[in-house]
């Protein structure tokens, strides 16, 4: 049995990431979409096992591809919208949509009801096998090396000792180098929608991350604090 492979369609990137990070996480392959006309001709070719859909998309909007998906396939379709207003709702699901979350959502609540669609579907997930092999997923800045594989960061032969969060974090604002990453931002994507906490975490975080990753803490090299806004992996 293959491994179920999902396509995710969002316009937001950060979003985007955040649910392909996460299904990849639960061993689902993902592929992606940022628009409505990109979409149809994604999952025509690709022929996912589930479809996770946002409503609100440039081009052409969520409600008009799962129309036009339902004309074509039965493919289980999970739609998103930040809207509150009960009619998207329910034009989504006469339109053939399975089901719906709500934003901002539970990660977790997500991942439950993605496995009970395919459940229903009749679509056993299976894992793929891990490899004896480390995986071969290298980030490299200057003297740092972040190997996501087996989840271990260097600084020349030194081994640095992070938490799951740190790690993460690391990771995440070295794939977005020279971009600025706001806290909201690393909220969703490293505690996700369902963390209570505040922004005043992430500065924790980073406060400690920079103690183990930079020569001098004080003034930082790798991570820059853009002030009133959040933090970007120099360049």
């Amino acid at each position: 049995m293959e491994t179920s492979k999902i396509a995710v369609v969002e316009d937001d990137p950060t979003l985007r990431d955040v649910l392909a990070y996460n299904l990849h996480k639960e061993h689902y392959a993902v592929v992606s979409a940022a628009d409505g006309v990109e979409a149809i001709d994604l999952i025509r070719k690709e022929k996912p096992a589930l479809v996770i859909l946002d409503i609100m998309l440039p081009k052409l909007d969520g409600l008009e591809v799962c129309r036009i998906l339902r004309q074509e396939s039965s493919v289980p379709i999970l739609m998103l919208t930040a809207k509150t207003d009960e009619i998207d709702k329910v034009v989504g699901l006469e339109l053939g949509a399975d089901d719906y979350v709500t934003k901002p959502f539970s990660i977790r609540e997500l991942m439950a009801r993605i496995k009970a669609m395919l459940r229903r579907a009749g679509v056993t997930h299976q894992p793929k096998a891990l490899s004896s092999e480390p995986i071969k997923n290298l980030l490299k800045t200057k003297n740092l090396e972040i190997d996501l594989g087996r989840h271990r960061v260097t600084r020349g032969e030194s081994v640095i000792e992070l938490s799951p969060k740190e790690f993460d974090m690391l990771s995440f604002l070295l794939q977005h180098r020279g971009q600025v990453i706001t806290r909201d931002q690393l909220l969703e994507h490293i505690w996700h929608y369902d963390y209570a906490g505040d922004s005043r975490t992430i500065d924790v975080h980073i406060r400690w991350l920079r103690q183990k990753i930079e020569t001098n803490p004080t003034d930082p090299k790798y991570i820059i604090t853009v002030r009133g806004v959040g933090y970007k992996f120099a360049e």
